[in-house]
């Protein structure tokens, strides 16, 4: 014999040996439910509903009596009205009021010799009032600057503007435009405003990326 066929066999053995209590428990089991049904039902007496009652003897319930007990009162004496208040009266005064008579006194103003003050502008040098930044180049593709000259006019308006030098050539019109369109106080000389030459700025582009970082010149 093999060792698989005595497994085989033992496996068999064990299924037949719990399968017999198995088969005598279910009899059992259905022969008492045989018996419960085959029994007949009896049923039970009905209690007529008239004959139930809730307490029907009454109770008899002590009340309290108030703790505070209330008085009634049979008379009430009104108290005594306040005394009067005694209101002080004041004299009028015997003597007459003084009042002022006559016009009101004038006065003059200051007298100002003219040749005494002399009023002169300080002398000053061109100062910026209005500065419009340039437009940036739409050809530009990094940041930039020029180096610009010009003159102011009595007027306080700037004319003669010269790039000197610029980073791309590209910037040197959009610099030229921009300082044109400034506005300046003019130069004072002995009073009176004159016009200034030789003025120097540099004016600066500045080009940025998607993130906002600067484009190096």
């Amino acid at each position: 014999m093999t060792t698989a066929t005595f497994a085989m066999d033992h496996t068999g053995r064990r299924y037949i040996s719990a399968i017999l209590p198995a088969t005598v428990v279910t009899a059992v089991l259905f022969s008492l439910m045989i018996g419960l049904i085959a029994e007949d039902f009896q049923p039970q007496d009905v209690v007529p509903i008239g004959d139930l009652a809730i307490h029907p003897e009454p109770i008899d319930i002590d009340i309290m009596e108030p703790r505070i007990k209330m008085v009634v009162l049979e008379k009430i004496e009104t108290p005594p009205a306040p005394p009067p208040v005694e209101i002080a009266v004041t004299e009028k005064p015997a003597e007459p009021l003084h009042s002022l008579t006559g016009s009101k006194p004038s006065f003059g103003g200051p007298i100002i010799e003219p040749s005494i003050f002399v009023v002169s502008v300080v002398d000053r040098d061109p100062e910026p009032i209005v500065r419009i930044p340039p437009n940036m180049p739409a050809r530009a593709d990094r940041s930039g600057h020029c180096q610009m000259r010009f003159s102011v006019s009595p007027g306080g308006r700037p004319y003669d503007v010269t790039a000197m030098s610029c980073s791309q050539e590209l910037f040197a019109r959009a610099s030229v435009r921009a300082v044109q369109s400034w506005t300046y106080r003019p130069k004072i000389a002995d009073g009176r405003p004159v016009e200034r030459t030789g003025l120097q700025t540099r004016i600066s582009f500045r080009l940025t990326d998607d993130r906002g970082v600067d484009i190096p010149e």
